[in-house]
């Protein structure tokens, strides 16, 4: 489940609701990483009393502050009994670079082999990509060296996921990066609002949930110069196909 951030926890919860059931439910045993959030304490305390309210069984924190910590056999045996993971928003480098290649990111990707709901809000968005984005500012058009990439944890292979999508106007940012990168599909996430991947049989299904919409930008036929464009001019983005792609709500 990827959530664009700013999903609704005051009212209709759909996504929330949405990520307890898929992880059991009454039965959900849910643990939360918030490596990226620059709060303390109550981020957990946030979201323990919000999947407690939706119906979960249990909430752990798994909350790692360095490389050595992400190793923690203690700390990662958490996960082993985990329905659900969800990882919160903040700074999605930060949450790279203590997590990505450790003990703890195997353990992640072991659970979702397994069948383990993971989910992430914005920061925790961004890293279940292979590619993501590390920073960079907002606009339409895009520019070379507009935005920096890092490693994420691959849950969604030849990917890059941008957040907070449509709001903070980041369609130029991930059109450099699949400019420059055509192998890569980019998907940008708006706020309130879930890309939710299914594996069926040998396919990966996306749909969408929540207030917004998930943008794709297939670059596969594009036409581009990024390859010789110097500093920070703008790109050539030709042929990239746009999918624009809203909740689908069943007619009645």
């Amino acid at each position: 489940m990827i959530i664009g951030g700013a999903e609704d926890k005051l009212r209709k919860r759909t996504i929330l609701k949405d990520f307890v059931a898929a992880s059991g439910g009454a039965d959900a045993r849910i643990a939360v990483i918030p490596t990226a959030s620059s709060l303390g304490p109550e981020v957990v305390e946030v979201y323990d009393a919000l999947f407690r309210r939706l119906g979960a069984a249990d909430v752990v924190a798994v909350r790692p502050e360095s490389r050595e910590e992400a190793g923690d056999p203690e700390l990662v045996a958490r996960l082993e009994s985990a329905t659900g993971i969800f990882m919160t928003g903040g700074n999605q480098l930060k949450l790279s670079a203590l997590v990505c290649g450790t003990p703890l990111a195997d353990a992640i990707l072991d659970a979702h082999e397994r069948g383990v709901v993971v989910a992430g809000t914005s920061a925790g968005a961004s890293i279940q990509s292979s590619h993501m984005v590390a920073f960079g500012g907002p606009g339409s058009t895009p520019k070379q060296r507009m935005t920096q990439v890092a490693a994420g944890l691959g849950l969604l292979d030849s990917t890059v996921i941008d957040q907070h999508f449509d709001q903070r106007n980041r369609y130029g940012r991930l059109l450099m990066i699949v400019a420059q990168s055509p192998q890569l599909l980019g998907i940008g996430v708006d706020e309130d609002t879930a890309a939710i991947v299914d594996h069926v049989d040998d396919h990966e299904i996306l749909s969408v949930v929540g207030r917004g919409a998930v943008t794709v930008f297939d670059p596969s036929r594009i036409v581009t110069n990024a390859y010789e464009a110097r500093r920070s001019s703008a790109l050539l983005a030709s042929g990239v196909v746009l999918h624009i792609l809203p909740e689908a709500r069943a007619s009645t």
